[in-house]
């Protein structure tokens, strides 16, 4: 194993001069497209977050590259009969950060924290579970209101993400300053928009595939500037490598590039009820100027310009090789005299749209692009860059008026859906609220069914993509370069890097 680029000094310095010499430590070093928001599973809501959490917090469960559920600190599961209710076998042996032991008690409080936290991002991914028993010491039975078929997929993520009790308990609303979980590593600190650090958890239940004694996370806002770290070897890893960059990556031996495309989608938010704003826009009273907004946009270009073509062009949830794609609604193509029209009908026909864009360099070039095409529609967009988490508090208060947000995705059509169409939902920042669309949407809750979801996704697409509180453009390729020495990296669809088998060759 070659040296890595730091050394942990473990002894005095008389010591060396005697001839001690430093003990080798293993270090990555991961740069992140963002400052991640609070580390606390039930709260947290950033994609930079999770990928932070593989690395802190273990889940139930986990995905594989094909998506399919598979055990991480449950070791098996069992629906009853009628598909209210759901018995997981804790994994045994697990022990959290703080030394406190991972059991069906434990888990039980995770669900029911959740649940009942103020503030929870997680309480509508649970909402159908009623309780909790505690069966046997390593035995959990969760009990549903109705049957609730994303449960597992819900399970594979946050949701699924187990805490120490005690620490918790002690740290109350202050835990995601310093969280305690189970994973293969354990909080060191933290210096906000500077870096992040865990080292590595002797206790881990499976130590044998964890290659590294401390993770350095670095947030680097700039594409640029992440890459050059990475090829001045201050870095080792990087996520989200500008699109242009992929083309030289990819032929300088030094490194190696990866991507596969995303579970999730990038869109844009309007806020059609969130706060009174909504009634003072016009793209938000109006669905007609929604769609012309819409018909103003060319989606190829979008793809073309801001990512290289490194995306795949979709108008859903889901992209449009995904199972439950409505192949019936396809992706509409760019109509400005019809963009026009629809305007001049609704009576405004130049109308000011505020676009509130995070700082990333994507989301800038996507506010760009999107900004010149709708202008020969008439609209006049008004760009509002605005740093991610702070974007993501404006859009909780309904303090926007469009917004472009990436959604990183769920395993689960559902989690792609539900949280952002359903009436008051943790993540609604559309405030869009309708009570048909959410009668389908807890039917397809509630039948296990592949083909009667399809169907329910159909006659819910009908809806949503008319009435438009989300303009979805693309889902985009997950793009990462790291050193040529990095071995091990796994690529699942849901972006999020896993520690476990990554070392160093």
């Amino acid at each position: 194993m070659q040296k890595a680029s730091r050394w942990i000094r473990v002894a005095t310095a008389i010591a060396l001069v005697a001839g001690f010499a430093a003990a080798q430590a293993q270090t990555l070093r991961i740069g992140l497209a963002e400052d991640p928001d609070v580390l606390d599973p039930t709260l947290a809501r950033s994609f930079v977050g999770r990928v932070v959490f593989a690395s802190l917090c273990d889940k139930l469960f986990d995905i594989d590259e094909k998506l399919q559920i598979v055990p991480q600190l449950a070791t098996a599961y069992e629906w009853s009969a009628d598909s209210k209710a759901l018995t997981l076998k804790i994994r045994p042996g697990v022990t959290f950060h703080d030394g406190e032991k991972l059991d069906a008690a434990a888990v039980r409080y995770n669900i029911e924290r959740h649940k009942t936290m103020a503030g929870s991002n997680r309480r509508g991914e649970l909402a159908p579970v009623a309780s909790v028993d505690v069966v046997d010491p390593m035995t959990v039975r969760l009990n549903l209101s109705a049957p609730f078929s994303p449960l597992l997929a819900q399970l594979a993520d946050r949701a699924g993400m187990m805490v120490s009790p005690k620490a918790a308990q002690e740290a109350g609303d202050k835990f995601g300053a310093k969280p305690v979980c189970s994973g293969p590593f354990r909080f060191v600190e933290r210096v906000a928009q500077d870096r992040i650090v865990v080292e590595r958890n002797p206790n881990y239940w499976n130590k044998g595939e964890i290659h590294f004694d401390r993770i350095v996370y670095l947030p680097i806002v700039d594409a640029t500037v992440r890459l050059a770290n990475l090829k001045s070897g201050q870095l080792d890893f990087i996520e989200r490598v500008a699109a242009s960059d992929v083309p030289s990556l990819s032929a300088d031996t030094r490194f190696k590039v990866a991507k596969i495309t995303e579970i999730g989608y990038q869109g844009i938010t309007i806020n059609v009820g969130k706060s009174e704003l909504a009634q003072k826009s016009a793209l938000g009273r109006d669905p007609r100027v929604r769609e012309a907004f819409e018909l103003a946009l060319d989606r190829d270009g979008i793809v073309q310009v801001v990512m290289e073509g490194e995306a795949q062009v979709g108008n859903q949830w889901v992209a449009p090789d995904n199972p439950y794609y409505a192949k019936n609604l396809p992706v509409p193509k760019r109509d400005v005299a019809r963009a026009k029209a629809l305007l001049r009908e609704v009576g405004v026909p130049n109308p000011t749209v505020a676009l509130m864009t995070p700082t990333t360099a994507d989301g800038q070039k996507i506010a760009q692009v999107i900004q010149a095409m709708v202008k020969e529609a008439g609209f006049e967009v008004k760009l509002q860059s605005t740093e991610f988490a702070t974007s993501l508090d404006l859009a909780d208060k309904g303090q926007f008026e469009a917004y472009v947000l990436a959604w990183s995705g769920r395993a689960d059509p559902d989690g792609n859906i539900y949280s952002f169409d359903a009436c008051k939902q943790p993540l609604n920042y559309a405030g869009y609220c309708k009570s048909e669309v959410d009668e389908i949407l807890n039917k397809s809750r509630s039948t296990r069914d592949a083909a009667e979801r399809k169907k329910l996704y159909a006659d819910l697409a009908a809806i949503v993509l008319k009435d438009r509180p989300i303009v979805y453009l693309y889902h985009r390729h997950w793009l990462w370069a790291y050193t040529n020495r990095l071995s091990g990296l796994r690529t699942v669809p849901d972006g999020l890097v896993r520690v476990q088998g990554l070392k160093f060759n």
